[in-house]
């Protein structure tokens, strides 16, 4: 039987200023849903983890990653496999789904976020870009639904010019930045390639067993 032919089985719902979020499970999998969208799943990793993997095979010395939200912890298990990592900070606004990562969820995800490289930090990812003085190899970005489709409003402020100003920013040299996205997006590869270069960015286009394709972003100045 199709996973997604099973019924939701609702595990918890908890309401925040950005509205309501719950996690629910269909058979062995788990779903997040946010103010009524749908958000992430446990039953296909595949581009949460490229969006890692795309960005380690073109860095040379990945040792300072940033993760920009958490997820099902997908991705921080993807480059929690690289030895050649010290540190990977994952920025995270919503406390539950930090919660839901080290229950819930830690057996989907090998228990990620229990790894000692793995610096965990509750925060606006928009407003902590801003401040914070770290630097990084890679970072890569998957909030909210990508440039064209955010369940947030605020969130839009990554996509734009001061948005990749800031990433720019929290580069070091030789550096990579990923972005995952649930749309082709086509108007801000163009900003993508205005910004950084043309020959800098690459589109990858994940196929899904089941609706739409996932994409993939990757910026490579060097």
């Amino acid at each position: 039987m199709n996973h997604l032919n099973e019924p939701a089985v609702l595990i918890e719902r908890c309401s925040s200023s950005r509205g309501e979020i719950q996690l629910q499970r269909r058979g062995e999998y788990y779903e997040v849903i946010s103010n009524g969208t749908f958000l992430m799943a446990t039953y296909n990793g595949e581009s949460e983890r490229l969006l890692v993997k795309a960005a380690l095979d073109r860095c040379q010395s990945p040792q300072y990653v940033l993760i920009g939200g958490l997820g099902v912890g997908f991705s921080l298990q993807e480059v929690l496999k690289d030895e050649r990592l010290k540190q990977v900070t994952v920025v995270e606004i919503d406390e539950n789904v930090i919660k839901w990562n080290s229950s819930w969820l830690a057996k989907s995800n090998h228990n990620a976020t229990g790894d000692a490289r793995c610096h965990l930090i509750h925060a606006d990812m928009i407003t902590w870009m801003k401040e914070t003085t770290m630097k990084f190899d890679l970072i890569c970005l998957d909030i909210d639904n990508g440039p064209d489709w955010v369940v947030y409003d605020e969130n839009c402020s990554l996509y734009n010019q001061a948005g990749l100003q800031t990433l720019q920013s929290l580069m070091r040299p030789g550096g990579c930045i990923t972005f995952w996205s649930a749309t082709a997006s086509p108007e801000f590869v163009l900003l993508l390639r205005s910004f950084f270069g043309k020959d800098a960015v690459e589109v990858t286009e994940v196929t899904q067993q089941r609706g739409e394709p996932d994409y993939i972003f990757i910026v490579n100045p060097s």
